[in-house]
């Protein structure tokens, strides 16, 4: 179990390289590249074929990643049915935030006490259609409120403009009740125009997929994204 503490400050803007769109035969080596540059968190989409079109990393993946890392941690995003049996297979010591959809947990301030009393940080997502009244009140139980700005399954689509509201709301929230300490990530679409404008918004995990390993230089472009958190950090 993971027994340090998983929130990280609330203030600090990060971003975090997506797997998804790495080399998908050289996983460890992608990590690894990263890593060399001071990269100290990526992004892991869990996608089931059901809740998702698509099929992706598993537990096994998880866990050798987890093992080849030398001090990089993971955001586990689970994108799957039922997420609630499968909590405990995807926690090591690397997973930083295991974070499941609001969209699949009926019972979802338990899923999120589940995930705390396994020792890493809970967090739930939010499909661009989902409003973020629909997770008001099981908030208090939320390291982490991760807010879709792309439709779920797939890397490389254009990031959704209204999910800045969304951010704002979330980030309102946040700064207006004490029992609210979540830090907002955003997924889907962002590059050197899109951080920006979701870091203004309150958001301070940004993941970025195509716009770092699509690169031509994935070290350099991790650099360039890196430079525009600097007046969050």
């Amino acid at each position: 179990m993971n027994e340090k503490n998983t929130v990280p400050n609330s203030n600090s803007a990060t971003i975090l390289p997506s797997l998804l769109s790495a080399d998908m035969g050289r996983l460890a080596d992608a990590v690894a590249l990263l890593e060399a540059e001071g990269c100290d968190l990526f992004h892991l989409d869990v996608m089931d074929g059901h809740f998702v079109p698509n099929l992706t990393f598993g537990p096994p993946m998880v866990k050798a990643l987890s093992r080849s890392a030398k001090t990089a941690e993971f955001c586990v995003h689970l994108m799957v049915n039922e997420p609630e049996k499968m909590l405990e297979q995807f926690v090591t010591e690397r997973v930083r935030y295991l974070s499941v959809h609001a969209e699949t947990c009926p019972h979802l301030h338990r899923t999120l006490q589940q995930i705390r009393q396994l020792g890493v940080g809970s967090g739930v997502a939010l499909n661009p259609s989902t409003p973020p009244q629909a997770v008001e009140y099981a908030l208090q139980e939320a390291d982490l409120v991760l807010v879709m700005s792309v439709n779920p399954g797939w890397g490389g689509q254009w990031f959704i403009e209204e999910m800045l509201d969304k951010i704002k709301v979330l980030a309102d929230w946040r700064e207006q009740r004490e029992v609210f300490q979540y830090v907002i990530e955003v997924d889907g679409g962002i590059d050197a125009a899109t951080a920006p404008r979701a870091l203004e918004a309150g958001a301070r995990l940004l993941v970025a997929g195509n716009a770092v390993y699509g690169a031509p230089d994935p070290a350099q472009a991790y650099h360039d994204l890196c430079a525009l958190t600097e007046p969050y950090r």
